[in-house]
């Protein structure tokens, strides 16, 4: 004897009350993902005209902070797991645009950095990119974006740490 089905709430805001979370659209991970959406749309074009990927773009950009990375170190820096990281470097290093070598001391771990090659299309890439931060800035305005990421930062340092448990 199969029972009456269970209707599901139409009102989104009935069924968030109904098990005490707030509304899916005020969800701050959610906000954030939309918020780097909408910022990610002005570069992603960009990007492909130089034929890299966001991913791409991020490992290479880390890496122009400094002389080499462990590939561990690249991997925190950049929010990358470790299997996509490489294979984003195998990628790279097949293009030329990083150099890869082991530590003397210790084989099994591996050093990348930035190649000439790489550093070119970050310059060229780059150039376009800053035209596409110019136009965010004047849209968003400066100083309000320059509070964004203030907050953001406190944000992160606030929230690093242990984690969080309901």
């Amino acid at each position: 004897m199969q029972g009456k089905p269970r209707s599901m709430p139409h009102d989104s805001d009935t069924a968030a009350a109904r098990i005490r979370i707030r509304h899916f659209s005020k969800s701050l991970p959610m906000s954030l993902l939309r918020a780097r959406e909408a910022v990610m749309r002005h570069f992603r074009a960009s990007l492909r005209r130089f034929g890299i990927t966001e991913q791409q773009w991020r490992v290479l950009r880390a890496l122009t902070s400094g002389d080499s990375f462990e590939v561990t170190e690249l991997a925190e820096a950049t929010f990358l797991l470790a299997p996509s990281l490489s294979r984003i470097l195998k990628d790279l290093d097949e293009r030329g645009l990083i150099l890869r070598r082991t530590l003397k001391s210790d084989l099994r771990r591996g050093l990348v950095s930035i190649s000439p090659q790489g550093l070119a299309l970050i310059e060229r890439a780059g150039a376009e990119s800053e035209v596409i931060y110019r136009e965010i800035t004047g849209r968003y305005g400066s100083e309000r974006l320059a509070e964004l990421q203030s907050l953001l930062r406190q944000l992160e340092e606030c929230l690093d740490g242990p984690e969080i448990v309901g």
